[in-house]
């Protein structure tokens, strides 16, 4: 091993440490140039790791707001941060650069220490050896070791072993002039060894040499917490507990290796300290970071760690997952199961249920991720529900052994949650929980490995079709179903008995996106709507509320407590009362804009706040998404620099052309809208359909 080191690191080393000692005369001095020497051939890499930091702590805002946005789902987030790594061209692993070039460095060191009579007097391979040799016989040594020929230095510097060097036979060779270079060798800096070993049981000057090395590492730690632009953004632990690790590494190494390994270690400390402060003159941090932007974002993330907590289940509902999930493995054969992600699904398969409850006696096994979901209140001899927690669902995805799962969560088999392992015929059938399109607000083959899928609209079958020309896809089967919610919503709406108001009703119902308007322009629109002569309801979004508490009550204090008196802030969502009295609505890319509009024919104002894209691709699809286009025809749409034109847009929507959009509206949604109230009989009528075949497959 010392020989491979030897010829891969210190030959080359070598040659640049003998050029060093040839300038100075003087071997410490030579250790500190050299040391020097590395530093300014590698200062370029410097450059490269400060800039790459430069762009990790430029981005962090963004990391943090995905970790926060995505806190029960860290596949997704990776994703997304990955993402984010490609798009800035950042590599995780630049700054790890110094660090391995140091080892070998530190390697070649010791090699040249450990062999001067090659590396720093020149001497030819015939001598070494025989001196190596001969060194040996005269320890009584049966290896030769790392440091034999600082060994045989030594012994050449005292008088009563010269002369039997003198009298080894290496041929060709001047064994005088030899021994006189290697007497005039002197390996003492300061008066210090450098070719010793220091050692606690032998107390001397030496001993310098270690302490040196561990105040030289602590004031580099110091230094990169005042300066360095990743450290200074690490929390307490992060800063000072690697301080302790290096210097009690450094103290440690630097008793177990030669003294001039350990100077070399002091002068790269503080020859880093230097580079360090000349590259952050060079590229100074704050020209190119936002940090209010990443106090904001911290803000964001502790947030989301603080809602991680809330949601960790207690010991009861862990006791509650273990005995469902036991359950579910030991029921009887299952022929339909419904997944939901939390108790508001349910109003999305309802209607399917429903109607399958009502024509048949198709049991359904309703699995939920959610404790508290309203499906254990259902009390139905036909419905079995059960609780699954995150550490169970991978597993029982992969047992699913039904007939039919349905579900309205998309990217199957592409994150955690995957096709069965144990059923590879299930029919696995998609319900979206959107009336708009498919291909820009979810990822890349977010529908790909679904076999089933109840579309809403003629749009959402083209580019269904479209996706599966375009990656060559097998087709799916795509049934004209409609849109359950959307059913109920309007048949709620046709219920309500509505009169005369003394004044316009506009609700404000963002996303909870980033960029969406409570957190990018809400303050400048309440100011302008305070002037109008319409009530203003508020009402954020749920996820909003709950993954950012701290903004959610910023919000509050700022235009709850009646600051403003036509502004009201809503936040209970058990009614759709608010949303049916609006007469007009406000968001940015939420989807209840449409889910309004497509009910009470009534228009929508949109805020063109940062738009939610997923899947990049969308932009290569014949038509532009729904999302997009519908947004000018069931209303008008803003810049956020354009607020100071909401009250005049609110007349124009609100007057003469309010007729205009009811008749588009409704020709909107009679062209983008299946079965209008018979969406859950043909969703369930073909479960039901399938189930019957199966089992008249099954009995034959």
């Amino acid at each position: 091993m010392n020989n491979f080191l030897n010829f891969t690191v210190g030959i080359p080393l070598g040659f640049l440490m003998y050029f060093c000692y040839l300038m100075t005369k003087n071997y410490g001095v030579a250790i500190i140039v050299f040391t020097l020497l590395t530093k300014i051939i590698l200062y370029p890499l410097n450059i490269m790791v400060q800039k790459n930091s430069i762009k990790m702590v430029k981005i962090q805002p963004e990391l943090n707001n995905i970790t926060a946005q995505f806190p029960d789902n860290p596949d997704r987030a990776s994703e997304e941060q990955l993402k984010l790594y490609k798009r800035e061209n950042y590599h995780p692993l630049a700054g790890l650069i110094p660090m391995m070039i140091q080892i070998p460095l530190v390697l070649g060191v010791m090699q040249v220490i450990y062999n001067p009579l090659q590396h720093l007097l020149r001497l030819p391979g015939g001598v070494i050896t025989a001196f190596s040799s001969h060194t040996m016989e005269l320890l009584g040594l049966t290896e030769a070791g790392s440091s034999i020929q600082v060994k045989a230095i030594n012994l050449l510097q005292h008088s009563e072993f010269v002369e039997s060097f003198r009298s080894l036979n290496v041929p060709g060779v001047d064994l005088d002039a030899v021994i006189q270079t290697i007497q005039g060798f002197d390996m003492t800096f300061f008066g210090i060894d450098l070719s010793a070993v220091p050692s606690l049981s032998n107390w001397n000057i030496l001993l310098v040499v270690p302490l040196i090395a561990g105040a030289s590492s602590l004031l580099l730690c110091i230094c990169q917490n005042h300066v360095n632009v990743l450290q200074k953004e690490q929390g307490f632990l992060g800063r000072w507990g690697m301080a302790v690790f290096l210097v009690l590494f450094s103290l440690y190494f630097a008793m177990i290796v030669p003294a001039g390994v350990g100077l070399y270690w002091t002068a790269s400390n503080l020859f880093a300290i230097l580079a360090m402060y000349l590259v952050n003159w060079m590229y100074k941090p704050k020209d190119y970071i936002n940090y209010d932007a990443l106090e904001k974002s911290k803000e964001a993330l502790a947030e989301s760690k603080e809602l991680a907590k809330k949601l960790q289940l207690s010991r009861e509902d862990k006791i509650r997952a273990k005995t469902y999930y036991k359950a579910f493995c030991k029921d009887e054969q299952k022929e339909v199961i419904f997944y939901a992600e939390k108790s508001g699904f349910y109003k999305y398969f309802k209607n399917v249920i429903e109607y399958i409850l009502e024509h048949s006696d198709i049991k359904i096994h309703y699995v939920t991720s959610d404790p508290k979901d309203a499906i254990f209140n259902k009390i139905h001899p036909q419905i079995i529900p059960y609780f699954i927690d995150d550490n169970r669902l991978i597993p029982m995805f992969m047992k699913v052994d039904s007939e039919i799962m349905v579900m309205t969560t998309p990217d199957l088999n592409t994150y955690h949650l995957k096709r069965s392992y144990v059923k590879k015929d299930v029919e696995y059938i998609y319900m979206f929980h959107g009336l708009l399109s498919t291909n820009m607000v979810v990822n890349k083959g977010a529908y790909d490995h679904f076999d089933t899928i109840f579309c809403v609209g003629q749009h959402q079958i083209d580019e269904i079709r479209e996706t599966e020309k375009m990656y060559q896809l097998p087709e799916k089967n795509l049934v004209h179903c409609g849109y359950g919610l959307f059913d109920d919503m309007l048949a709620d709406y046709q219920k309500i008995s509505r009169s005369e108001k003394d004044h316009k009703e506009i609700l404000i119902a963002p996303s909870w996106q980033e960029d969406n308007i409570l957190e990018s322009c809400i303050n400048e629109m309440a100011a302008q709507l305070a002037s109008s002569d319409c009530h203003v309801t508020i009402r954020p979004h749920p996820e909003f509320i709950k993954r950012f508490p701290a903004k959610m009550n910023r919000v509050i204090s700022e235009l709850g407590n009646g600051k403003y008196a036509n502004v009201d802030i809503e936040t209970d969502f058990s009614s759709n009362k608010t949303v049916f009295d609006a007469d007009l609505l406000i968001t940015d890319w939420s989807g209840i804009a449409y889910e309004f509009s497509y009910v009470t024919k009534k228009p929508a104002l949109f805020i063109n706040t940062k738009m939610k894209v997923l899947n990049e691709d969308y932009i290569h699809y014949e038509h532009q998404p729904l999302d997009i286009t519908l947004r000018d025809k069931i209303g008008i749409s803003l810049e956020k620099d354009e607020i100071y034109k909401l009250n005049e847009a609110i007349k124009r929507l609100l007057g003469s052309e309010s007729v205009h959009y009811e008749k588009q509206i409704q020709n909107l949604v009679d062209t983008y809208v299946f079965h209008i109230g018979e969406s859950g009989e043909i969703g369930g009528q073909y479960i039901i359909d399938k189930i019957m075949e199966k089992r008249q497959k099954h009995t034959y």
